[in-house]
């Protein structure tokens, strides 16, 4: 909160405060007079001096029509004041958004920076006008009767002071009652998207807990909400109705004391017409404007600020993969894919990963690759994190082919070398043959023909992204199931390309013969894992024997690789 009214104050340091300050001066003479104007007014008509009392009043409405020429340039010049704070406000937005590509930054420039700038005039305004009243009515009172002003002043400013220290717990409870809000939001709406399997499983008393709990801590928090309420009708109470009960209460001893029954009136105007209209007038704008106005410039500088991020690594010690205690999820109440896994890839290696259908071996490609972050533990390539190291540095350290391979229009040649512009002759057609792309690229029409994506099938396409992969100069291959759409044989020719090529190799199995040929073999089973070879692994993990046993070979179909019709 301190941040925000920092920020505010800074707002105010321009020249245009200076300007709204002296237009507010005319204010104060109609605020200072008018309890003398009500008691010499009074007392002369008691006296019977008509005239002097209608004199009086007179001039009330005349310095009343000086005050309001004052409070029309009071509004001219607020423009000046809030619109370089919004300005400021939307260069922090954009600039925040440029950083971090925020999406939520076009709902903090339409809505929230408009919220600012708004409650930010409405409080300029009502804390001006507040300051006008009450250094009126303080010089007033002091002129009209020291003795009255040391009975109204004193109540009131406490009043003022306490509220001041309520704010600041409104502002906790209120965010906290916004957290708990959002959390019951999303409790709710991951029980009610399950309602089905709750209802299939029997776990209902699960889901009323599930559901139960941020219900619970959402009506604390509203109580809570309600207890800070509570405490600004109290100190309304002691500010604004104290001094008048005060003055009311030793009136009759004000008048033993010679204070006449005009000026006791003056008094009481003072405090019905000034101070308790301001009181309340401020105590609603901060208690409600004040905290809109610190909670969403919160939110506007929390994501606007520049984040201190970790310097980009240029450079690897190599490209060795270690896991150590890795754990990721998707999601902060998401059940772990990966749980506290620990493996070590070394330069070089041939290693299989296989595993059921959605258990983690793509997630598993995308951690290693750098296209996920962990939740949980580390992984680090060459010494590094991958979300740590620079993106050409990156680039040129790992390569992943995924299942759906991306083929653009162009030609065969710019298709094969994107990874590799200079490569030469010799490597492309050296690349083609130990892939085994050789025929298809004959068939297109050879190296400089134009590709159409549309008119090749899955599998072409994948021998095309594999060429590719293979020119790359990246030492650490990872293949997600990207020879799913070949042959085996084909498939079998393009793996051990990959093993043959020095570096290491990744291969996110769909065949057992995948496996079979790696050195070692990664079972994911749930969030568990294992790892050995062939033979170790059928000894030891029913997981690993299970998809032995489902897995046999396919026939032929070489069909997969012919045009798409």
């Amino acid at each position: 909160m301190r941040r925000e009214l920092s920020y505010g104050a800074a707002a105010l340091r321009r020249r245009a405060t200076v300007k709204l300050i002296g237009w507010s001066v005319p204010e104060i003479l109609p605020t200072a007079v008018y309890g003398i104007a009500v008691a010499r007014a009074t007392d002369s008509f008691l006296e019977g001096h008509a005239w002097q009392g209608i004199a009086w009043l007179g001039g009330l409405v005349a310095t009343a029509g000086l005050g309001a020429a004052g409070a029309r340039q009071v509004y001219g010049r607020l423009g000046e004041l809030v619109e370089p704070l919004r300005d400021d406000l939307v260069r922090r937005v954009v600039g925040g958004a440029l950083r971090s590509g925020d999406d939520g930054a076009v709902a903090r420039l339409n809505r929230q920076v408009e919220i600012v700038r708004d409650t930010f005039a409405g409080l300029v305004l009502v804390l001006r006008s507040f300051a006008v009243t009450l250094f009126g009515v303080l010089t007033g009172l002091l002129s009209l009767a020291p003795l009255v002003a040391a009975f109204v002043v004193p109540p009131f400013l406490l009043g003022f002071v306490l509220s001041l220290a309520v704010l600041g717990m409104a502002a906790n409870r209120v965010r906290a009652s916004l957290t708990a809000d959002e959390d019951l939001a999303a409790s709710a709406g991951m029980v009610f998207g399950g309602v089905r399997d709750i209802s299939a499983a029997g776990t209902e008393e699960y889901a009323e807990w599930l559901a139960g709990q941020p219900i619970e801590a959402h009506a604390a928090a509203e109580r809570a909400l309600a207890k800070v309420s509570a405490l600004r009708t109290l100190c309304f109470a002691v500010g604004g109705w104290l001094p008048l009960l005060i003055l009311l209460a030793t009136g009759p001893w004000l008048v033993g004391r010679g204070v006449s029954t005009g000026t006791l009136l003056g008094g009481l105007t003072y405090v019905l017409i000034g101070l308790q209209p301001a009181l309340n007038t401020v105590m609603n704008a901060l208690g409600d404007s004040g905290l809109r106005y610190v909670i969403t410039l919160g939110r506007i500088l929390d994501h606007s600020a520049p984040t201190e991020e970790p310097r980009p690594v240029d450079e690897l010690n190599g490209y060795q993969v270690r896991l150590r205690g890795l754990t990721f999820a998707y999601g902060p109440k998401a059940e772990p894919v990966l749980d506290k896994l620990e493996l070590t890839i070394p330069e070089g290696e041939h290693l299989a990963v296989v595993g059921p259908s959605g258990i983690g071996k793509s997630t598993l490609a995308g951690l290693v690759c750098g296209m996920l972050t962990p939740t949980g533990g580390r992984l680090l390539v060459g010494g590094a994190p991958p979300a740590e190291v620079t993106a050409e540095r990156l680039a040129a350290t790992r390569v992943l082919i995924p299942q759906e391979a991306y083929v653009f229009s162009g030609t065969v040649h710019e298709n094969l070398t994107y990874l590799l512009p200079d490569a030469t002759e010799d490597q492309l057609a050296e690349a083609v043959q130990k892939v085994g792309a050789a025929r298809l690229i004959d068939r297109i029409g050879g190296l400089h023909a134009e590709v159409r994506p549309g008119e090749l099938s899955a599998g072409e396409k994948q021998l095309i992204a594999l060429v590719r992969a293979y020119l790359s100069p990246a030492p650490l291959v990872v293949l997600d199931e990207a020879t799913c759409f070949l042959d085996p044989e084909a498939e079998r020719q393009a793996e051990e390309a990959f093993a043959q090529r020095n570096g290491t190799l990744i291969v996110i199995a769909h065949r057992i013969s995948s496996a079979l040929r790696a050195r070692r073999i990664l079972v994911l089973d749930g969030n568990k894992a294992a790892l050995g070879t062939h033979a170790a692994l059928m000894r030891t993990s029913r997981m690993y024997r299970d998809l032995h046993g489902s897995w046999t070979p396919a026939p032929q179909t070489a069909a997969q690789i012919q045009p798409a019709s």
